[in-house]
């Protein structure tokens, strides 16, 4: 295990570096000149010459590259340019926030999912499993800001079960008061789609050889389905999970800017709208960092799973 983990970390240089070369030679084919960006419209071209000396843009671009290098290394992306405040503090600062919204969203979705798929799949083909696609396949059809809107309407300012806006610095308090409808309303998204793929998975497993002769030895279906069955279907759903990780990260971006939520997803939006490229650049960074690492965790959960996995 430790020597399959050296590997794949070892692995994992190279496609980094890849993607920090693209970050890199994209910004600076597209981006624009950001010395003209930071001074705005009535900065004259010798201000515009000294931004450009104090952000290093005169340098070859090697040498820019090395400080881009330098920034990821030393998580010291310098100061917003909208904002003026530190890179790093706004990860720091609006990262919890995000955590906050998006853990329960993940949790939820998974744990909700696996159940109402194995229940369907063993009901294949009846009144149940029919109404719950049916439900699934009209959920799907719905657009996500039709649940924001109806959600808030009905749930907030209707029944006065949650408030729309507000935010604190106590993670409980979050979790109790602020955070239940946005994460209700994701979840009611992101679960139809789960809900069908995991049935899929475990239909493929029902019809598997060893299911048959799990019940010619006298086994009960809820021990054929929630020991055998349930086990081989893990390993897709754990590959759905890390694919989805990075989509409800992004997601629970939308989710902030409608309810207001202080998280780092607002923050990107923002930084986006201003062309202030230090904070886009360091989010997309760490977001592939993060799937890479994501991935990473999933196969080594393969062989926790299933002991019969054998990590290469």
């Amino acid at each position: 295990m430790a020597a399959y983990l050296i590997r794949r970390l070892w692995q994992m240089i190279p496609t980094l570096l890849g993607v920090v070369l693209l970050v890199f030679f994209l910004f600076k084919a597209f981006g624009g000149d950001p010395a003209e960006i930071l001074g705005g419209l009535s900065a004259s071209p010798e201000q515009i010459d000294a931004i450009r000396q104090q952000l290093g843009l005169n340098e070859p671009w090697w040498v820019q590259l090395g400080i881009f290098l330098k920034q990821i290394v030393t998580f010291d992306w310098g100061r917003s340019w909208a904002t003026n405040e530190s890179v790093a503090n706004l990860f720091a600062t609006r990262l919890p926030a995000t955590l906050t919204v998006m853990v329960p969203i993940l949790l939820l979705d998974t744990l909700l999912a696996i159940p109402i798929a194995l229940l369907v799949a063993y009901v294949r083909g009846s009144l149940t499993d029919r109404s719950i696609m049916v439900a699934t396949t009209i959920a799907l059809s719905i657009s996500f800001l039709v649940y924001v809107i109806v959600g808030q309407y009905v749930f907030a300012f209707q029944l006065g079960w949650f408030p729309v806006q507000g935010w604190t610095d106590s993670v409980a308090t979050n979790l109790l008061v602020y955070t239940p409808l946005p994460v209700l309303l994701a979840v009611m998204v992101g679960l139809a789609p789960q809900t069908r793929l995991y049935r899929t998975f475990f239909l493929d497993e029902i019809g598997q050889d060893y299911v048959r002769t799990a019940r010619a030895k006298g086994l009960t279906e809820p021990r054929i389905l929630l020991t055998h069955v349930m086990r081989n279907a893990m390993i897709p759903i754990l590959t759905n999970v890390a694919v989805s990780l990075p989509g409800i990260f992004v997601g629970s971006f939308l989710i902030e800017v409608f309810f207001s939520i202080p998280g780092l997803g607002r923050e990107v939006l923002l930084a986006v709208n201003r062309s202030d490229y230090p904070v886009i650049q360091a989010v997309t960074v760490y977001l592939a960092v993060i799937t890479m690492v994501v991935n990473l965790l999933t196969d080594v959960l393969y062989k926790l799973v299933d002991p019969r996995v054998v990590l290469k």
